[in-house]
């Protein structure tokens, strides 16, 4: 397993954090039958609907990112009072059914998917943990965009007893978070943030 992985991240809403404390990290699908606040975004989830890894389709995976200070947190960070980074331990990538993707899952004209953890040295983890991707190149900028989303896939649902601790923004994600119960571990890192 790569020394460079120590930990993985899911980006979430405060608000469901009852919900993911009871279930788990659920896949889109299996989130889609529960009251949930959904901060995806639609053109993505659209292209990820009907693509298929191995037997099942993106929908049907709960997703993490090696790095959540990534282009679809700072997409969202005017909502950084109301999110939090789950942090999950690495074990997850030992279990059954686990798909690893070199780039964002959703960029299927050039992502590549590997089993996992056989798969950790494909990904370009100079390029995950960077701490930024911008480039002069416009395409360049788009690869390391990409890449930077490298995800792991677990099929359906990451079970509560892989979630180690959360980070939080600030001040006012910990007071919200210990508001929802949550009663693990958690810490302000205002730079996964962006701030």
């Amino acid at each position: 397993m790569s020394h460079r992985v120590t930990e993985l991240h899911s980006i979430m809403p405060i608000k469901n954090i009852p919900s993911v404390m009871e279930y788990g990290i659920l896949s889109h699908e299996q989130a889609s039958k529960l009251p949930h606040q959904d901060i995806s975004l639609p053109d993505v989830q659209d292209r990820r609907r009907n693509e298929k890894v191995g037997k099942l389709t993106l929908h049907q995976y709960a997703n993490l990112y090696f790095c959540a200070r990534n282009p679809m947190l700072y997409l969202r960070i005017d909502k950084k009072d109301s999110l939090c980074i789950l942090r999950v331990s690495k074990d997850i990538l030992k279990c059954k059914g686990v798909v690893l993707s070199d780039r964002n899952a959703s960029a299927y004209d050039y992502v590549k998917f590997y089993e996992s953890p056989q798969g950790l040295h494909h990904i370009d983890f100079d390029l995950v943990f960077a701490e930024y991707w911008t480039d002069d190149n416009q395409f360049e900028y788009w690869r390391k965009k990409s890449v930077k989303c490298a995800e792991v896939l677990v099929p359906h649902c990451i079970g509560v007893e892989y979630i180690e601790s959360v980070y939080v923004a600030n001040d006012t994600g910990k007071v919200k978070i210990e508001n929802k119960g949550f009663s693990k571990p958690i810490a302000i890192n205002a730079h996964m943030f962006f701030m």
